[in-house]
């Protein structure tokens, strides 16, 4: 029997097209990057790969893991699901190992700074990552009392928001992003 069941699963592996996307990044310093997904903001799609993956890709999947620790942290602080999954989507596609060239690490993509902040010793904790998340999310809610611009300190710092007098800052990547996390947001 267990012969039979690895020829089939052989079978099914050959037959299952490869897919991956290619996004591309370069740093401030030129410094050039690829992944197989979006990390943060600053990638670019440069390669499309037609196929199954294209339905909805590798993030549909890990968003049904997270879904339930998702559900739990957003009672908690007291925030929209859907909010916190157009976050994370948007972060991290859902990648709990996901890694920025500034160092933010994880679904949410915290900061050495903003984990410590929380408290967070082990960033790549998916439950830590999000409830950190969560809450510096929260927190910036109740200073900016507008999704738009919460979104926009997430990723560019509530002093940024500060300094451009409670506006989205004209940062190229904080636009998009704000734009990115709203459309998810909207979608679900």
């Amino acid at each position: 029997m267990a012969r039979h069941r690895s020829l089939w699963l052989g079978i099914v592996l050959v037959a299952m097209p490869a897919a991956a996307d290619i996004y591309k990044y370069v740093d401030a310093n030129g410094q050039v990057y690829y992944a197989d997904e979006r990390k943060h903001a600053g990638y670019r799609l440069i390669i499309r790969t037609p196929g199954p993956r294209r339905s909805g890709g590798q993030w549909t999947l890990r968003r049904a893991k997270y879904t339930p620790m998702v559900e739990k942290v957003a009672k908690k602080y007291r925030l929209d699901p859907q909010l916190l999954h157009a976050v994370i989507r948007a972060e991290s596609a859902y990648n709990p190992q996901a890694i920025s060239p500034k160092g933010a690490v994880g679904l949410m993509q915290l900061m050495p700074e903003t984990a410590a902040r929380y408290g967070i010793q082990d960033r790549y904790d998916p439950l830590k990552n999000i409830e950190a998340g969560a809450h510096y999310l929260r927190d910036l809610l109740a200073d900016f009392k507008d999704v738009k611009l919460a979104v926009a300190a997430y990723n560019a710092g509530e002093a940024a928001v500060h300094k451009y007098g409670n506006r989205v800052p004209p940062y190229l990547e904080t636009r998009q992003y704000v734009a990115r996390v709203l459309k998810f947001y909207g979608d679900s």
